[in-house]
């Protein structure tokens, strides 16, 4: 640690507790920064919730469950004002559930169980009004942390009436720190989120920089990205099993674009029935799914993209942990 020269007693104090400000030689406002976990069952907007917070789409939506497969960190930072900065901290997590036994699952479910240790605080989210089984399941996995109760989708709850008693339920179901009815899709509901969550945040110096959104790369956004294109424009018609695995990422200068990024990934199925799904007639489904996918990958990564796709059967590769591992799954 270097401390800078001639500063005086309280200033070392402050440094050291990453409260400094070297370039004013002043100590730092108090800041705010924590770890907080966004858990529930599939389906419930985690995902969505997460980018609004966030302020940037980092995380893949779509109808199928468990779209989200792996942790993805999200960072928002507000600014030093008067009382000091904060800054968040997300981990969005695969929606935790029990219907299939694959090993895919297992591991997803290992995944949110890992997630929720050691963090400042929880945000369980479920679908404003209503409470499943699959619920209680994620809900059980939260006993350490303090817990905001999110509920979500509060836009689609026809009768706002019938909100009150069902919050009154679950203060029964768990001793929540807070509840939120609210809409990922209102910025006014987010922003009144971000000010609850602010004061369960300790007082410690920021974890990453004012300006960093994630903590996952390019190439993996990439690689999430087709994912979700493929979701989308396959619908229900294919099966749970599939994934895409990046095989070249490569960037260069270009005079035209200023940056050109060359992108070459794979869609793995387990059956040659759904290979033909993802190709589609002509190879038109597979062409739609890239350009789409091309389409957004420039404007995530402000960049000329060239994107090439290729489908590959692998079967039974979601319960092969072999397999898992090498698709990039921990």
């Amino acid at each position: 640690m270097n401390i800078p020269e001639n500063i005086a007693h309280d200033q070392v104090v402050a440094f050291v507790k990453g409260q400094f400000d070297t370039k004013n030689g002043k100590a730092a406002p108090n800041r705010r920064c924590g770890l907080i976990a966004i858990v529930g069952r599939p389906n419930v907007g985690k995902s969505t919730l997460l980018n609004a917070l966030v302020g940037q789409k980092i995380s893949i939506t779509s109808r199928k469950a468990q779209t989200t497969r792996h942790r993805i960190t999200g960072i928002r930072t507000l600014p030093d004002g008067a009382g000091g900065g904060a800054q968040f901290v997300f981990v969005d997590t695969p929606g935790f559930q029990t219907r299939h036994a694959a090993a895919l699952n297992k591991l997803l479910n290992q995944t949110v169980r890992g997630a929720v240790e050691g963090v400042d605080l929880a945000l369980f989210v479920v679908e404003a009004g209503a409470f499943t089984p699959a619920d209680a399941q994620a809900l059980a996995l939260l006993h350490d942390a303090p817990v905001i109760l999110v509920a979500n989708k509060l836009d689609a709850v026809r009768r706002r009436a019938d909100i009150a008693p069902w919050l009154r339920q679950m203060q029964e179901r768990h001793p929540f720190a807070e509840y939120v009815p609210m809409s990922a899709k209102n910025p006014k509901d987010v922003n009144r989120l971000l000010e609850i969550c602010t004061p369960y945040l300790p007082e410690q110096p920021w974890h990453y920089g004012e300006d960093e959104l994630t903590d996952r790369n390019e190439r993996f956004l990439a690689g999430e990205i087709v994912r979700e294109k493929l979701f989308r424009l396959t619908g229900d018609e294919l099966p749970y099993a599939c994934t895409v695995t990046v095989e070249q990422f490569e960037e260069e200068k270009s005079k035209a674009h200023g940056r050109m990024v060359r992108i070459a990934a794979t869609i793995v199925v387990e059956r040659d029935g759904h290979k033909a799904m993802v190709i589609g007639e002509r190879g038109e489904r597979l062409k739609r799914i890239g350009t789409e996918a091309r389409q957004e990958l420039e404007k995530l990564m402000q960049a000329k993209v060239h994107l090439d796709l290729w489908v590959k059967v692998r079967s039974g590769w979601a319960d092969d942990e072999a397999h898992l591992r090498s698709y990039g799954y921990e």
